[in-house]
């Protein structure tokens, strides 16, 4: 055993083979998300001790080769190149061993050290499919590890491989060259011989690897290999004469000849390790029987609908029990802490700023858990991917890319991953439509502002309001989507095929772990930027203090106290009323608000849903903090124990049902969080984030606006 207490692991492998459960094994499921430097799509980190050993993870972008066409591709490549990891497990869906055996090769060409993870053993065992494992491991010069990642089993051996391959490392072991066929494999010998001689740069000390990606014509290598005098070098000279030799005696480009040679090289392997039985029923027929009907081209979308009503109809009913209690127990908090602390500017920080602030997101987490919770079970069943096919088919006809479908898909949890994710498109054009539709895809950030206006004015068809609000955001999308295609970024959609996983059962861990990482994020900014953003919005609100009024309240509601008159305390009620009133009036949240007002007020909404939407800016899930915050100002703990339901639904709230139902349109369609404005202007620039925020703001404004100004003509 050497030294070495750190080992550097990558973990690659194509979308849906269980590379997910397989990381989660092997850190445990404590990794974090981070940027490396150059680079913005996440990849995922993690950490594990074993033995002596301090072993770092990475789980690099799902991909299906290295040819770095598009973004995804790219990173994945250049974190082998740059990076220099001890070892790659490639972790392989061993049902899809073909398929899969075409990223191996590519890795095995660069000359990096490959365990092998044939994942999903059990669904070989069912389907009665033989995988000579030991064959396997002499043709490719991998070690070869079975596992079933959704039950953890294989882990501990897929490690103790890895460490093993690490170890021996300097003993030296090969990858048996991949080979093209007799012709080319005689072209890219000479090729290699020509770059040996070369030795211009680091690449060179794998000439084979690097003869191949010039002859694909990979514009990086052949930018760094081939740039300024080496222009017209002997390298030069001998690439342009193979790739003459292979366009004269094949009549095609070098780069499909390579890529059949790739492909009929696997499957020569696949002969030799696989037996696969001739019978009519395995997972995939299965599949297929399931698809006839859930992505019927009418039956599909009827079906779609309904699933996403279920999902948001128990995202609803059932999530609001325990937001109920959590919002009794947030309402006792307040009246607790009042109660006890004595009066004066820290109690009201603490009760109306922070308590009553973070309180009033912290009560929808129950239906960010059941929402999230639906989803993961989509995902991982299989449906979700089918999903995409069925809107895919719209989509092209619409004029979207259907591989734009995916991202705007993850824009249902977050924008931010998801507009990372167009990085996956190869057509620039694409990428900047896609990232400015993503926003229309309502985020879970908004939903707190959904439940909490359907739960306030719209009864026991709360769960319809919340999916015609989704429904919304989708249909503008498209409808945006064509007139982006047909004016700014004209141009046609590229062809894509779309893989279809076999369906599974979702396994309760993968699930749970799934809806963890989503909900922890929302949970996280509890204590972050929500929490700061109360504190700020109860400081303006309670700064600069008023010390004369209009008249002499608290003497006319003493006076009304005493006496004990019949319908003394509505009386009071409204003199407290119109002193909270003139007390907001004079801070500076106040004077905003007001400001703010005449903008607003022809879509309905009233200065607090003004200023909310002003703060909203910072998070969305900050409107509904602002509106706690604001419609607690004023108002006397210890003899108003009312939620902020309650108070939005009561008369004197000043708002209606066709109010709140704009606003929850104006929420779902205006400018993203500032944390996706500034991704939006990383991924595709500064002016195109500016059209975002004009763009979405006068959609937001001019919807709002017919809905409300348009409901009110019809009477509702």
């Amino acid at each position: 055993m050497t030294d070495k207490r750190l080992i550097k692991i990558a973990l690659a492998g194509n979308p849906n083979a269980g590379k997910t459960s397989i990381f989660n094994g092997l850190t445990g499921a404590k990794q974090k998300v981070a940027n490396f430097p150059g680079v913005t799509v996440e990849k995922r980190i993690g950490y594990r001790k074993y033995k002596n050993y301090d072993i770092m993870f990475v789980d690099l972008p799902g991909t299906y080769s290295l040819t770095a066409y598009s973004l995804d591709e790219k990173v994945a490549r250049d974190f082998i190149l740059d990076e220099s990891p001890d070892l790659i497990i490639n972790v392989i869906d061993s049902g899809n061993l073909e398929r899969s055996l075409y990223l191996t090769m590519q890795l095995i060409e660069m000359g990096v050290d490959v365990v092998l993870d044939l994942n999903m053993w059990d669904e070989v065992q069912e389907l009665g499919i033989e995988i000579d494992t030991e064959k396997l491991t002499v043709l490719l010069g991998a070690p070869v590890v079975k596992t079933i990642g959704s039950r953890g089993q294989g882990i501990e051996s897929l490690l103790e491989t890895s460490i093993a391959l690490v170890e021996h490392s300097k003993n030296g072991h090969r990858h048996p060259p991949v080979s093209y066929g007799s012709k080319l494999d005689d072209v890219v010998l000479n090729l290699s011989c020509e770059i040996q001689r070369c030795r211009g740069c680091e690449f060179c000390r794998n000439p084979r690897w690097l003869a191949i990606k010039l002859l694909e014509g990979d514009k990086m290598f052949i930018k760094q290999c081939l740039r300024g005098p080496m222009e017209s070098s002997p390298l030069a000279a001998k690439l342009n004469e193979s790739i003459n030799h292979i366009k004269t005696t094949t009549h095609e480009d070098p780069e499909i000849i390579i890529t059949e040679g790739r492909y009929g090289y696997v499957a020569g392997i696949i002969r030799e390790v696989m037996k696969k039985p001739l019978r009519d029923s395995d997972r995939m027929r299965f599949s297929q029987y399931i698809d006839n009907t859930i992505t019927h081209r009418i039956l599909g979308y009827p079906i779609f609908l309904i699933i996403m009503w279920l999902i948001f109809l128990a995202t609803f009913r059932l999530g609001q029990y325990p937001m109920e209690w959590i919002d009794s127990g947030v309402t006792a908090l307040q009246s607790g802490v009042g109660t006890i602390l004595p009066a004066g500017m820290i109690t009201d920080l603490l009760v109306d700023g922070i308590i009553g602030g973070v309180g009033s997101v912290i009560v929808f987490l129950p239906n960010i858990v059941i929402l999230f919770l639906g989803i993961s079970i989509l995902e991982d069943s299989g449906y979700m991917a089918r999903a995409a096919f069925l809107m895919d088919r719209l989509m092209h006809i619409l004029g979207l890319h259907g591989k734009s479908f995916i991202p705007m898909l993850m824009g249902f949890g977050c924008s931010v991953p998801a507009i990372m994710a167009t990085r996956t498109l190869e057509s620039e054009k694409d990428r900047v439509l896609t990232t400015l539709l993503i926003p229309y895809m309502s985020c879970s950030a908004k939903l707190p502002v959904y439940v909490l206006f359907a739960a306030a004015f719209f009864g026991a068809a709360a769960g319809n309001a919340i999916l015609s609000i989704y429904i919304i955001g989708i249909v503008l999308s498209v409808v945006a989507a064509r007139v982006l295609r047909g004016t700014l970024l004209r141009g046609e959609s590229l062809p894509f095929v779309m893989e279809l996983p076999p369906y599974r059962w979702p396994t309760w861990k993968s699930v749970a772990i799934h809806m963890w990482e989503r909900s922890k994020i929302y949970l996280r900014k509890m204590g972050g930027v929500i929490l700061i953003a109360s504190i700020i919005l109860w400081a303006l609100g309670y700064f600069p203090r008023r010390k004369e009024y209009s008249q002499d309240y608290e003497t006319q509601i003493i006076q009304l106290q005493q006496a004990e008159l019949p319908g003394a305390g509505e009386e009071i009620s409204r003199l407290q009323n119109l002193k909270a009133v003139e007390e907001l009036k004079y801070t500076l949240i106040g004077r905003l608000g007001y400001a703010v007002g005449p903008v607003v007020a022809p879509l309905g909404f009233n200065w607090q849903m003004g200023v909310s939407l002003l703060t909203g800016f910072v998070a969305k899930e900050v409107v509904v903090s602002s509106m706690g915050v604001l419609y607690q100002l004023g108002v006397d703990q210890e003899a108003d124990s009312e939620s902020l339901i309650d108070r939005l639904r009561h008369p004197e709230s000043g708002i209606s049902k066709l109010a709140a139902f704009a606003f929850m349109v104006f929420v779902l369609l205006y400018t993203p969080c500032i944390v996706s404005i500034a991704v939006v202007r990383r991924e595709i620039g500064v002016r195109w984030m500016w059209f975002t925020i004009g763009f979405q703001l006068a959609v937001a404004y001019i919807c709002a606006f017919i809905v409300y100004q348009g409901g009110k003509l019809l009477g509702l």
